[in-house]
């Protein structure tokens, strides 16, 4: 059904005003913690995937922002956040409990591959002008399971390249870095931002995520340098922050403050003890602690 005039102008004004609600959240969470690091969590992380319901649980664990996934998994893909009333919602409870939207996740991707599936571009477009309205920096296209990238595969890796090449002015007019998370070197991903010329396509690291792929994550973190990488995950499978002994914590605080990095560390981790406000807690408390010693 097409749409009447009153309808498309006050679908305009809704959005209009996300958009303001949006920004103003995120430079309030901004000025909060601008002598500190900013942490939030991957939305489905804490049990509420594309939920408002994740706003009350952030500021109960005591964290600063909230990475909002882009849609449900069941199939039809329920993408809920199309609709200004969802928007709407959010960025109330956001604004309630101050805490910022810093990025919108696309782990869809991982089911329905960029590199194959036309929807996932318009998918992209779309999560780009909900980032928008939420005030949010960055989206996360992912490619693991079927959307994982292998360098070998040339017609692949062109094809994702050709793609972020359109979406990359699309970006710039929403003022949202489009963030790479992938299973590719850093070397191999600083290739795919420089052939798309964009500052506005960027480097998502997940540091658990490379070094279990072999990575030195200090050498790789110095490679992309601040200009390439536009947000951080933390994680370390099934145990608390710096428990496994498998990441020099110490040394990538030091190295992400040595480039000048003062974006989101958004948290990813799981629940040891199964109750997952305790143990994000614990997780945040221990990355403040990183980065005040670092």
């Amino acid at each position: 059904m097409k749409p009447t005039r009153r309808e498309m102008l006050s679908g305009t004004a809704a959005m209009l005003a996300g958009i303001t609600v949006g920004r103003q959240l995120a430079g309030a969470v901004a000025d909060l913690r601008k002598a500190g690091v900013k942490v939030s969590m991957y939305d489905a992380s804490m049990g509420y995937r594309s939920d408002k319901k994740a706003f009350a649980r952030a500021k109960e664990i005591g964290l600063d922002g909230v990475q909002v996934n882009f849609c449900l998994y069941n199939r039809p893909f329920d993408i809920k956040l199309r609709k200004p009333e969802v928007q709407k919602e959010i960025l109330s409870e956001a604004r309630k409990h101050k805490i910022a939207i810093n990025s919108v996740a696309l782990g869809v991707l991982n089911v329905e591959p960029l590199k194959s599936e036309p929807r996932a571009a318009v998918w992209m477009v779309e999560a780009l002008e909900i980032a928008k309205v939420f005030g949010a920096k960055n989206i996360m296209p992912a490619f693991f399971g079927r959307g994982e990238l292998k360098w070998d595969n040339k017609k692949d890796i062109q094809r994702v390249t050709d793609v972020l090449k359109d979406l990359a002015p699309r970006a710039e007019k929403a003022g949202v870095i489009i963030g790479l998370e992938n299973t590719l070197e850093a070397e191999q991903n600083l290739k795919i931002i420089e052939e798309v010329g964009s500052r506005f396509v960027q480097s998502y690291y997940d540091v658990f995520n490379m070094v279990g792929l072999d990575e030195d994550p200090i050498k790789a973190i110095k490679l992309l340098g601040k200009k390439n990488i536009c947000e951080f995950h933390f994680k370390e499978g099934g145990h608390y922050l710096g428990q496994s002994g498998r990441i020099p914590w110490k040394q990538v605080a030091a190295t992400i403050k040595e480039i000048g990095y003062q974006g989101w560390i958004t948290l990813e981790t799981s629940n040891p003890s199964r109750d997952v406000i305790a143990d994000t807690k614990r997780n945040v408390k221990f990355v403040r602690g990183l980065f005040a010693g670092a």
